[in-house]
């Protein structure tokens, strides 16, 4: 049995789970990811999959924290594995975390949720007005930009870093926009760009080969800035033809990563495929890249209790995509 709280931040889900998973050993959050892909891929199928989840599932096993300094640690997992980084998920976290009592918070204020994640320490700045969350700030881990004009194919992409790596480039570039009826081309030219992308030394991080590989392509177009602030729509297109419904909160770090390094944008209005919104300016630069702050907010969708019929010929679930 395994207890979930749902939520959606800008539209795309997220299942923390609460309950009914075994420890899971390793002395880093980075390590019990490595332990949780050989020993709990089955929960993570059981949770993700049909009929309990979809193609597009997202969620997180909560963990110990690497030390004191944060408050716990989260193991972000979709339909194919598990990723090094999730902006979204930690939006949620700290509305969660807040919401549930895991951390003490003011009812007027801001109230900062410390997480280890596989990339590193991250920050959810909840913030509170008579105690109700009026939204959150998402602090990355430092961005940076891996290489630019890359041909892949028969286009050129940019490469960055966000706490995982994307290739980003225009929609325009396919002759396409990034619209619900482009979707489906999006993901099949998403799938050849990641596939030509494999064995690139683009997709190497330069420290830690378990943040290796082109997590996500993401597809943008410019729009009209809005007061002052450069406008942009996208779609991340992430593991094996996932999209990613919010503007992609990791994505969008790697996204300012590249445009903060071509001509110091300071911020971006970042626009997802149905519409919803982040916010995200560059904060500062250190040594190891620029650090990016993104608004955004999460609601909660439902508490679920999860069985497995013993049974069930699908235990593990499936997916038609």
């Amino acid at each position: 049995m395994l207890t979930t709280v749902d939520y959606h931040t800008a539209g795309e889900p997220f299942r923390i789970v609460t309950g009914g998973v075994p420890e899971i050993p390793g002395s880093t959050v980075l390590d019990r990811r490595t332990t949780a892909m050989a020993e709990l891929d089955d929960l993570r199928r059981l949770l993700c999959n049909e009929p309990r989840g979809h193609a597009d599932m997202y969620g997180c096993f909560l963990v110990p924290p690497d030390d004191p300094g944060a408050r716990f640690g989260a193991l972000f997992w979709h339909k194919d594995g598990f990723s090094t980084a999730c902006g979204h998920g930690t939006i949620a976290l700290g509305v969660h975390a807040v919401r549930e009592g895991l951390v003490e918070a003011a009812p007027d204020g801001v109230t900062d949720v410390v997480v280890d994640v596989p990339s590193g320490r991250v920050t959810a700045r909840v913030r509170l007005s008579g105690g109700r969350i009026e939204g959150v700030t998402f602090v990355n881990v430092p961005s940076y930009v891996i290489a630019r004009d890359v041909p892949v194919a028969g286009v050129r992409a940019g490469v960055s870093y966000g706490g995982a790596i994307y290739a980003s480039l225009r929609a325009a570039d396919l002759g396409l926009t990034v619209e619900p009826r482009h979707v489906n081309a999006l993901i099949e030219h998403a799938r050849r760009i990641k596939a030509e992308l494999a064995g690139h030394p683009a997709a190497r991080h330069p420290s830690d080969e378990r943040l290796s590989g082109v997590y996500g392509v993401i597809f943008h177009q410019d729009l009209p800035d809005l007061d002052g602030v450069r406008r942009q729509r996208n779609v991340t297109v992430f593991a094996d033809g996932e999209v990613d419904r919010s503007p992609c909160g990791s994505g969008t770090a790697a996204r300012m990563a590249l445009l903060h390094d071509a001509d110091k944008t300071a911020g971006l209005v970042h626009e997802s495929i149905v519409g919803s919104v982040f916010t995200a300016r560059a904060r500062e630069t250190t040594e190891e890249g620029v650090i990016v702050e993104i608004d955004g907010m999460a609601y909660r969708t439902g508490r679920h209790v999860f069985e497995l019929d013993p049974g069930d010929p699908f235990p593990t679930g499936f997916t038609l995509r």
